[in-house]
């Protein structure tokens, strides 16, 4: 039995062992693969696990772990050595390799929710692992882009500091932090929503609630809007590859 899994330090708002669950039935491998929540209270805990489960054959990597798991690996794929960020592991021949595949779903989800529109500039919100991956691609695509953080020192702007002309010249905004995550779904990223036009566009990578508090707001200014479960289902067929590749 082949066992993969998803480490983090909570995970009660995931998504994933029922995703792969549901692939495993259809495709008719339930008596041969599982999918666990892993919880660990630290990323030290990561060495007594893999030890526990010596038929780990890969795991993804959430919240907050995508940046400290990188020094229990053994290698990096290129991209995820030029995000700083990973978010899946395969693990072969007692070797751990890193890699991103948010970069996959986000990709997918940037064409879904732009289509044929060339941003002019994008706003990111929040500054983990996630935002590391959202800001390799929007550089991939030419779009100029902005960080957001409630730390001055980590970001273009504060929230505080989102006025008019900031949001007039940012048309697509991206949320890569954790704010309107399950069980807090009445709480949403503090930007100017009354600022908001239909030629907004917004991305919340939570996928949990499916319609988060940001995208909802958004919505009712008529913005352009896509949550995270697209994302989800991407980044979790590119690791999918990658743990049977």
């Amino acid at each position: 039995m082949k066992r993969y899994g998803l480490i983090g330090r909570t995970l009660a708002h995931s998504f994933s062992a029922k995703y792969f669950a549901e692939k495993f039935r259809r495709e008719g491998l339930e008596n041969e693969c599982t999918y666990d929540l892993l919880e660990l209270p630290e990323i030290s805990c990561l060495g007594k696990l893999l030890e526990e489960i010596p038929t780990l054959a890969g795991f993804n990597v959430t919240i907050p772990y995508k940046q400290q798991v990188i020094p229990c690996l053994d290698a990096l794929d290129d991209e995820a050595r030029a995000i700083g960020a990973v978010n899946c592991v395969r693990v072969a021949d007692g070797r751990l390799t890193g890699y991103n595949t948010d970069i996959a779903g986000i990709r997918v989800s940037l064409d879904e929710l732009l289509g044929t529109t060339q941003a002019d500039a994008a706003l990111v919100l929040g500054t983990g692992g996630a935002s590391q991956a959202v800001q390799y691609v929007l550089a991939q695509r030419d779009i100029p882009f902005s960080i957001v953080s409630r730390d001055p020192a980590k970001g273009n702007f504060t929230y505080d500091d989102l006025d008019s002309a900031v949001t007039e010249s940012h048309h697509l905004i991206i949320n890569t932090s954790p704010v309107g995550m399950y069980p807090h779904a009445d709480e949403a990223p503090q930007i100017p929503y009354a600022l908001l036009t239909p030629d907004h566009y917004l991305f919340d990578l939570v996928y949990n609630p499916q319609q988060t508090l940001f995208a909802r707001l958004g919505a009712e200014r008529g913005a352009h809007t896509l949550t995270g479960l697209r994302m989800l289902y991407a980044q979790a067929e590119a690791a999918w590859e990658i743990w049977n590749g």
